[in-house]
């Protein structure tokens, strides 16, 4: 049996659709880009935003900076609450600390912002280790992440990626175990199609 278990957060545990995508429409009101539909936003759930609006708004890497400083000066105080848990993830989550699983959050977003929320849906009493990317943009891919996550929680014994799960709704989250030799499993609720989980060979 694995026993220790890694989460994403958007997608997986919380829906921030609403706070994410409002605050990306902030910032590209900024630039004079008016983006009404919130649904066309949604491919920014997941990945590293300066990444996002580079790849889908094709902004320099200058100009990707200041939009996330833009995103994040309406995100830091309301935005963040913009966001629900999804029915069932408390329970689940105590269910299987109750069972001896040790629980770990491993996110792109922002450390600072991934405590924050799970303080204020009061979950972060399940997870024995809590990461999240640096404000800077250092430790922002998933790989980066999970490396990090695992590294807190084994400590200094071995690394063991074959006891480890990684839980996630985007490819992003697959691609991060695969590069880090730990199995993945998509969960088809969230922002990536089953199609999306597939491609990137989820395990399960």
């Amino acid at each position: 049996m694995k026993k220790y278990l890694l989460f994403d957060l958007d997608g997986t545990l919380t829906d921030p659709k609403i706070g994410i995508t409002t605050c990306v429409q902030y910032a590209l009101h900024s630039f004079g880009i008016e983006e009404p539909d919130l649904d066309k936003l949604e491919p920014f759930i997941g990945p590293p935003l300066r990444d996002s609006f580079m790849e889908f708004y094709g902004f320099t890497a200058e100009q990707a900076e200041e939009a996330v400083a833009k995103y994040r000066e309406r995100f830091q105080n309301t935005g963040i609450f913009e966001n629900e848990v999804y029915a069932g993830i408390p329970e689940m989550l105590k269910n299987l600390q109750s069972k001896g699983y040790f629980l770990a959050l491993a996110s792109s977003k922002p450390q600072i912002y991934v405590e924050r929320i799970l303080e204020h849906f009061d979950l972060k009493k399940y997870f024995a280790v809590v990461v999240g990317s640096e404000l800077d943009g250092t430790r922002e891919t998933k790989d980066q992440v999970v490396q990090e996550t695992l590294h807190q929680l084994f400590k200094e014994n071995p690394i063991e990626p074959d006891q480890v799960y990684m839980i996630g709704d985007r490819k992003f989250d697959v691609e991060g175990a695969r590069a880090l030799g730990v199995e993945s499993v998509g969960v088809t609720y969230g922002y990536g199609s089953k199609e999306e989980l597939k491609e990137a060979k989820a395990d399960y």
